[in-house]
This record gives C-alpha cells, sequence and structure tokens, in this order.
C-alpha cells in the first residue's frame, strides 16, 4: 500500500464515516491473529459507509480486492454480505521475514494480504453451498478453507469461518499462518516490539487507522513528495525512518493524522523542512488543476515532536466529496 493508497483510503473513508461519532477499535484477540513480520496493519469501520451511493466505487478504488471477491461470493451463496461485513482489518505480510525489522532498509517488493472480516455471518449457508456446487474445500485442521477468486491450490485464495462473526481470508499459505499464529504455534503481532506499541496506540484513535514498519514507512514518505525524492538528502532522512501511524477522525470536518518515527529528534526537524517544502511545491503544482488536492494541501500542518514527525490534513465533507468526483484518488492497482 503506497501513501497515495493510504491517504485515500483514510481521507475518504473517513468522509463516508462523518457521520459517526465513535472510534475504530480492534480486540487484542484480533490484533493477536496476525503474524509477527505484518508489514502493514489497517483497520475501517464499514458500517454506516454502505449506505452513500459512492461506496460501491470508492469501495473498488481502496480496499483489497480479496475483500470484494469474498463479499461477491457470500452473495452467491444467498448471504447479504453489505450487511455482513462491519468492520474490517487487514494486514500485508511481506514475503521474507524481516520486513518487520527497523533494520531492514531495503524497499519491499512484494507481499500478501490477509484480512479478518467482522460482523454476522452464517457458515451453515456456506458449507451448504459449495456442497451444492462441488466447489473445493480444503480441511486445515479443525477449519474448513472455501477457495475462491480462482484457482484451489497452495496459491489459490481462501476464506474461512473462525466463528458465526469472525471470518479470515487471503492465500492459502498466509492463512495456515494465521491459523497457527491463533493456536499459538508462531508469535503473533503483538510480539512485535516495533509495531506492536504502535498499533495500541492508533487503535481506538479513529474510525480509521494504520500503522507500517519501517521499510513500507520508507516507500510512503518517498511518495507525499515525489518530487524531491531523488535528493540526497531525502534518500539519508528516508532511511531513518523507523515506522508510520496513521489515525482518522470524522465529524463536522475529517481530521487525518499521520505520525513518522524517526531516529533522532534532528531527523524529524530536518523531515519537517524537507516535507513541508514537498507538499508546497505539489500544492502549487495542483493549482486550478485540481483545487481540491490544493485545498488539502495548503491546509495541511508539518511539526515535528522529538523524534517523531506529525503532517494533518484537514477536509470538510463538500471538500472530500469534489476529490472523490473529480477522481483525484484514483487508484491503479
Amino acid at each position: 500500500m503506497n501513501l497515495k493508497t493510504l491517504l485515500t483510503a483514510a481521507v475518504l473513508l473517513a468522509c463516508a464515516l462523518a457521520p459517526a461519532t465513535r472510534a475504530g477499535s480492534l480486540t487484542s484477540q484480533v490484533v493477536g491473529m496476525f503474524p509477527q513480520d505484518a508489514g502493514e496493519v489497517a483497520y475501517a469501520d464499514l458500517r454506516q459507509a454502505r449506505s452513500l451511493t459512492w461506496f460501491p466505487q470508492l469501495q473498488k478504488q481502496v480496499l483489497p480486492e480479496h475483500l470484494l471477491q469474498f463479499e461477491q461470493l457470500l452473495a452467491s451463496a444467498g448471504a447479504d454480505s453489505n450487511s455482513q461485513v462491519e468492520e474490517l482489518a487487514w494486514a500485508l505480510v511481506p514475503a521474507g521475514s524481516s520486513a518487520g525489522s527497523v533494520q531492514n532498509t531495503a524497499a519491499p517488493t512484494s507481499g500478501e494480504v490477509v484480512g479478518i472480516a467482522l460482523g454476522q455471518f452464517w457458515p451453515e449457508s456456506v458449507e451448504a453451498y459449495f456442497k451444492a456446487q462441488k466447489r473445493a474445500v480444503v480441511k486445515v485442521r479443525d477449519y474448513s478453507l472455501y477457495a475462491f477468486g480462482g484457482g484451489s491450490g497452495d496459491g489459490g485464495l481462501f476464506f474461512f469461518f473462525m466463528d458465526s462473526s469472525t471470518a479470515a481470508f487471503g492465500r492459502r499459505k498466509e492463512l495456515e499462518k494465521l491459523i497457527a499464529v491463533r493456536d499459538g504455534e508462531e508469535q503473533s503481532l503483538l510480539s512485535n516490539s516495533e509495531l506492536a506499541p504502535l498499533v495500541s496506540q492508533a487503535n481506538g484513535n479513529g474510525v480509521v487507522w494504520a500503522v507500517l514498519s519501517a521499510p513500507y514507512a520508507r516507500v510512503a514518505m518517498q511518495q507525499l513528495a515525489q518530487q524531491i525524492a531523488e535528493l540526497p538528502q531525502s534518500q539519508q532522512l528516508v532511511s531513518k525512518l523507523r515506522a508510520l501511524t496513521l489515525e482518522i477522525s470524522a465529524g463536522s470536518d475529517i481530521q487525518t493524522h499521520f505520525e513518522a518515527v524517526c531516529d533522532s529528534p534532528d531527523d524529524a526537524n530536518a523531515y519537517a523542512a524537507l516535507l513541508g517544502a514537498g507538499m508546497l511545491y505539489q500544492r502549487y503544482q495542483a493549482g486550478s488543476s485540481n483545487q481540491g488536492l490544493a485545498a488539502m494541501l495548503s491546509q495541511a500542518k508539518v511539526a515535528p515532536s522529538g523524534d517523531r514527525l506529525n503532517v494533518t490534513l484537514a477536509l470538510t465533507n463538500d471538500q472530500a466529496a469534489g476529490l472523490i468526483q473529480g477522481d483525484a484518488f484514483a487508484i491503479h492497482r
């Protein structure tokens, strides 16, 4: 997930959830289902978003495509998926096992999304549908993994129900790892000394939130100010980023706050100056051709605080709606 994707999901889903006042939160049991080496963890409350006419289009742009396929399969099984999936948490699990370490300076090249959907499900109905359709079902311990999205081998997409209110979806390998984590055979995200405290910090502080480990934070911050990404100073600072958190609150307007964890206060100060200049450049580049984006950047606040760099973006609901209508945040995957 690059920063464009991250901010798009945050700002636009926050707009969808603007009438809500509660903060999105996951229990430690759900957080603890993700593996220790997850590179990104994100959360979205979908309960109110579905009532908006433009949400189906938005959903295709910003949520994991596996979720869309999962919902389509539930609908074909006779279930009303729109009323089922109420909350969504997902993680990006890297191909290697070192993405959770701040010592890894390499940019991530691949990863798989594993998602946990919370809501009201009817496992018996899905089981009956798969049996009637003679579709592939794989038994992993006590769980039935249902194939969807094409392919039923080790690399295929599957989902399974942990209970009537919790479902998981992703590639078979990642789901088997998630089951091993849940059974206590492998370390969970809660044992990740770098990400776990940041997840705890973000969890409950927004209707949408996300946490990125060091390699993914570096890619994201580079994309916030692409025009200056090639400067030697920028490259040096990017290599010292330790993590990135994102929190969204929504009420009369939309507040998007993200915090970059740097190696030192000096790095945070230098990054604040560099990032401020990059955003100013992007603001003037947008100009009159994209007034919504220009307005968002003009209201951005960039400020260092100790070894943290804080960036706050504010939008009214009208401004966010205008950005949606103008496809300013269209994501190509």
